[in-house]
């Protein structure tokens, strides 16, 4: 059985190379389920399947072992002493101990500590700044090596199931691509850290394309890594992706900050432009592309597949995606790391978990705090600009909204002025039927009749040039389906009139037009309808929004609530109640 095939029941808890287990006839998975355990006399974690015939005892020197989680990571020396400084102990006080984490909770020698949430809120960070800062001169990597080669050493068995598995799939999920059709997302974080690595190692190819995606919004250690990377891998392919259009604040302050169910800065400052950078390089070529996704890092991802190319999961449209360190966790991503000695983000050293976007709604508190020690005047106007946000939108008690995370959970854009802008305005015409008077934010131009592409050939030869309409032809039977010509209307200050003809559905045309309506008014110029376009049509840019009528082939997902919720993000992002 080759490594890859090693699949697992849960419900006998047995590993066979079965789609269906043999003995109960469930379903198997692929992932094989791990724990931790920690040998005392080692002073080291190890990694062991559940069925593991071994199970429990220390591979280095034999003695028996003690479960002791699910999942861990290893604290370098620069959060050691942060460590000490939060548990109010002697600087260096752990110098000499093997010390592990989870989440919050630590593992000094094997032995749990918690940190409670609160103190992370509440701790003085410029206390504490100072103490690290007084102190770092007499930190020491000296123990810490010594621990990570005890833990590679008793680790070894995993190192190389991991290698071995990881590099199979690589290959022969790669074999399906053209070389030229391969690339690596990089986002500077220790996952995409190790794909890379597991990618270029397994296809001995030191020249594939690597795409970083700067938001703008990231740690300036992740910067510096990024640049880093590039200077030691001279001979990868490595470009940056940025947003060069838009401001991060100025859109906060347009419809307000991210939150957790609204984030929409992914699209805008991150899939958007690496989208653009793929169009540029392939055109309408579909590629596959490794991320470093893992399975265990949060319940969305734990839906998707290894190898994704479905419409509706895939953000690209062009990518096939795949991820060699599906099922790996945290501590397995650390052991080939450290084991293969491979360089990484050195905001990992400062007790960071994670290296996106330093602001991100999906930060903990933890990290917050870590913000505020290591990033104070960006942490500090950040809040400060939460706060006055929160005011705007009538938060009574502002800074307490603010600190206690609510603003995480805000939704829809009530408080808003732009919410205005995503509310479909209609009349229906008394004069025609099947005729609907939209109302529009701005005046009627060719950007909103461009918008029109994606339902058939636009065809303002056809239209009464004296009402300035413009006929759209279903591209199938070349036979007339839309009237559009500016209006005026009583209420309105622009308007515009859509009249659906030969066509038996005219509700659900004239929906679809609903949707562009909307885009029309709404669009900020996220970036996501180019990221859903497949032929590359959709091209975006500070002033204008433009569909290219010869690459259009009229898949209307750009219009299709199954893809794009209200045919436009901002619905989403401004809805109110």
């Amino acid at each position: 059985m080759e490594v890859s095939d090693r699949v697992w029941c849960r419900n006998c808890n047995i590993e066979t190379n079965e789609k269906v287990c043999p003995v109960c006839g469930g379903e198997t998975v692929e992932d094989l389920p791990v724990e931790i355990y920690w040998c005392k006399c080692c002073k080291t974690p190890i990694i062991q399947l559940i069925n593991q015939a071994d199970k429990g005892v220390c591979p280095v020197c034999g003695e028996k072992t003690k479960y002791l989680t699910t999942d861990l990571r290893p604290v370098f020396p620069e959060e050691r002493l942060l460590l000490e400084i939060l548990l109010d102990k002697e600087p260096n006080e752990f110098v000499k101990s093997s010390v592990w984490s989870v989440n919050s909770r630590y593992y000094i020698d094997g032995k749990s500590i918690s940190i409670p949430r609160g103190l992370f809120q509440t701790a003085d960070t410029d206390m504490i700044a100072e103490k690290l800062k007084k102190y770092e001169s007499e930190n020491t990597y000296e123990y810490f090596n010594e621990h990570i080669k005890t833990f590679i050493e008793a680790n070894r068995n995993r190192l190389n199931y991991l290698k071995d598995e990881s590099f199979d799939f690589v290959r022969k999920t790669a074999a399906k691509f053209d070389e030229e059709r391969l690339v690596i997302s990089f986002s500077g974080g220790k996952d995409s850290t190790v794909t890379a690595d597991v990618v270029t190692k397994a296809l001995s190819n030191p020249s594939l394309v690597h795409i970083f995606g700067n938001t703008t919004l990231e740690f300036p250690s992740t910067i510096a890594y990024a640049e880093k990377f590039r200077e030691n891998h001279p001979q990868a392919i490595f470009l940056f992706a940025k947003n060069d259009e838009q401001v991060f604040m100025d859109v906060c302050e347009d419809i307000g900050p991210p939150a957790r169910m609204m984030r929409w800065c992914c699209s805008m400052f991150k899939t958007g432009p690496i989208t653009r950078v793929i169009n540029s390089l392939y055109r309408n070529q579909q590629i596959l592309t490794f991320y470093g996704i893992r399975k265990s890092e949060s319940v969305s991802r734990s839906k998707y597949n290894r190898v994704e190319d479905d419409a509706e999961s895939v953000k690209i449209q062009q990518q096939t995606v795949a991820s060699p360190i599906f099922f790996w966790k945290d501590i397995d991503i650390w052991l080939y790391m450290l084991a293969e000695e491979v360089d990484f983000n050195e905001a990992y050293r400062l007790g960071y978990d994670r290296v996106g976007c330093w602001c991100c709604p999906n930060n903990n508190q933890r990290a917050q705090f870590l913000s505020r020690i290591y990033m104070p005047e960006q942490s500090k106007k950040w809040r400060d600009f939460l706060i006055n946000f929160a005011k705007k939108i009538g938060k009574e008690d502002a800074e307490v909204y603010v600190d206690t995370g609510k603003w995480k959970a805000r939704q829809g854009g009530n408080g808003l002025a732009a919410a205005g802008d995503v509310k479909i305005k209609f009349t229906n015409c008394t004069t025609e039927e099947h005729a609907k008077i939209y109302r529009l934010v701005r005046p009627y131009d060719d950007e909103l009749i461009s918008m029109f592409t994606p339902f058939g050939r636009v065809a303002p030869e056809l239209g009464k040039k004296l009402l300035h309409e413009v006929i759209v032809l279903d591209a199938r039977i070349n036979v007339p389906i839309l009237s559009i010509q500016p209006f005026s209307q009583d209420g309105y200050e622009y308007a515009v009139k859509v009249r659906t003809m030969n066509v038996q559905a005219h509700d659900d045309l004239q929906r679809m037009v609903g949707y562009q309506i909307r885009k029309y008014n709404a669009c900020r110029k996220c970036l996501k309808c180019e990221s859903i376009c497949r032929a590359g049509a959709i091209s975006i840019s500070s002033d204008n929004y433009y569909i290219d009528s010869d690459k259009c082939v009229h898949c209307k997902m750009c219009m299709t609530a199954k893809y794009l919720d209200g045919g436009c993000t901002m619905d989403k992002y401004l809805r109110t109640k």
